[in-house]
């Protein structure tokens, strides 16, 4: 019996081994930095390593927007308008009086955390998961350290890149809005290099320009199909913002990707597994 498996095993061993290597061989991303190709691959990528990007935005949500819920503001209609409506309102009581100081203490300081949290605690989240992209598009198995490793590895360039990208922008937004659309674009890829490169943020934004030269009209139609993408996936009964913010950060961290190979010395650039 032995002897004829092993003689059947023989002659079949040509099949045997197209199929093993059917089984062992990689889904090949073509990288090409285009519109079309960069929203494929991302789609690919996303199918690829789903539940793990998944877990990557599930936590990047919560860890970027815990003051999102939060609303506080003051309606002017409650409160009284002259002298003499003060006085009726108080009467004897000064505990109100109070209560409206403590109520607007207690905002400015919520306020003052959430902006603290905004511009030194999200941005190291941010750019944590923007490389883990980037190394789901390299084939590299995704570091969930990445989203918090920051704090303690590159902190300091993370923050004071995030700051100068958001300061070029808003300069560029009171000069009529449009140059801040172009440089949002042109510096779309500091993120990955800052984590990738490990460049200080003065260096990460001049590569960053150098990289998107031109690919900037491309960015922005990236951009502006992500914005559809993810009004769609919020329409999905909201389950659906997800796999649109899986898609749209695979997409453009493949778009850096294939950037970088078309414009990076070959020595250089980390190369894809096949």
């Amino acid at each position: 019996m032995k002897n004829r498996l092993y003689i059947w095993y023989i002659k079949n061993k040509n099949i045997f081994d197209l199929i093993i290597k059917a089984m062992e061989t990689e889904r090949i991303y073509k990288l090409v930095p285009t519109f079309g190709n960069s929203f494929g691959t991302g789609f690919q990528v996303m199918t690829d390593n789903f539940l793990r990007l998944l877990l990557v935005v599930f936590v990047l949500l919560i860890l970027t927007a815990p003051f999102s819920g939060m609303n506080w503001k003051f309606d002017a209609g409650d409160f009284p308008k002259n002298a003499y409506d003060w006085g009726h309102w108080f009467g004897n009581d000064v505990q109100k009086l109070f209560t409206i100081g403590a109520l607007g203490m207690l905002g400015v300081f919520i306020g003052l955390i959430a902006l603290a949290y905004t511009f030194l605690a999200a941005p190291v989240v941010n750019y944590g998961c923007d490389m883990i992209f980037v190394q789901a598009v390299r084939k590299i198995k995704p570091d969930f350290e990445l989203l918090i490793k920051g704090f303690w590895t590159n902190y300091l360039y993370i923050i004071l890149a995030n700051l100068l990208v958001t300061a070029l922008i808003v300069l560029g937004c009171f000069a009529l809005i449009i140059p801040g659309i172009i440089i949002a674009c042109r510096l779309a890829f500091v993120s990955y290099i800052v984590m990738d490169k490990k460049l200080d943020p003065i260096e990460a934004v001049e590569l960053s320009w150098k990289l998107t030269r031109g690919h900037g009209w491309r960015i922005f139609a990236m951009g502006l199909v992500s914005i559809f993408i993810f009004i769609f996936g919020l329409m999905l009964f909201f389950i659906g913002i997800f796999p649109a913010i899986m898609w749209i950060s695979s997409s453009f961290a493949a778009l850096y990707q294939s950037v970088l190979l078309e414009k990076e010395k070959p020595a250089e650039v980390q190369q894809v597994a096949a």
